[in-house]
C-alpha cells in the first residue's frame, strides 16, 4: 500500500495532540496504535471511515474518531475517509440509501422537498427516516466490510511484490 503517501498527507500526531479541542481526550490520544500505520490499523480505519461516511448524522467525524479510539486503529485515516460523504456527494449517496431501504421495507419511493423547519423534520422522521437509516446502515456495513478486506488483500499483495523484488536482487 502507499504507506508513505498516506503518511505524507496525514497530520502529525504531535500537531493533533496539541490541538486545544483534542486535549480533552488526554491519555487516550497518547496510544501509539492510533497513529501507527500497518495493515491491521489501516484496514480497521478504512472500515470505520467508510461505515461512518454512510451515517446520515451530523458530526460523522466525531463518531469516526471515537470508534477509532475504541478499536485502536489509525485515527487520521478513519476521520479522513468520512469525507467521502461531503456536501457534494451526500445527496446521491443518501438518496441511494433511501431507495435501498424503501425497497427492503416494501415502501413506495416518496417525493420530498427539503425545508428548514421543525414541521418538515418531524414529517421526514415519520416517513423517510426508517428507510434512510436502514439503507444507510446496510450500505455502511457493506462498504466497511469490502473496504476492510480489499485493503488487507491489497496490502498483502504489495508486501508480496516487495519480497519478490527484493529476492530478485
Amino acid at each position: 500500500m502507499p504507506k508513505k503517501l498516506i503518511q505524507r498527507f496525514s497530520p502529525k500526531p504531535e500537531t493533533l495532540k496539541a490541538h486545544p479541542h483534542l486535549k480533552y481526550f488526554g491519555e487516550i490520544l497518547q496510544n501509539p496504535n492510533l497513529w501507527h500505520l500497518n495493515r491491521r490499523s489501516a484496514a480497521g480505519a478504512v472500515a470505520i471511515g467508510l461505515f461512518c461516511a454512510w451515517m446520515p448524522i451530523p458530526f460523522q467525524m466525531l463518531l469516526a474518531s471515537l470508534l477509532a479510539m475504541f478499536f485502536c486503529v489509525n485515527l487520521p485515516l478513519s476521520v479522513a475517509l468520512v469525507w467521502i460523504s461531503n456536501p457534494i456527494t451526500m445527496p446521491p449517496l443518501f438518496y441511494g440509501a433511501y431507495r435501498l431501504g424503501a425497497s427492503i421495507l416494501n415502501e413506495p419511493i416518496r417525493e420530498f422537498h427539503f425545508e428548514l423547519s421543525f414541521h418538515w423534520l418531524a414529517h421526514a422522521i415519520e416517513t423517510i427516516a426508517p428507510a434512510l437509516l436502514l439503507g444507510s446502515f446496510i450500505l455502511g456495513v457493506i462498504s466497511a466490510a469490502s473496504g476492510y478486506f480489499m485493503l488487507r488483500i491489497l496490502w498483502r499483495i504489495n508486501i508480496a511484490n516487495k519480497w519478490q523484488r527484493r529476492n530478485k536482487k
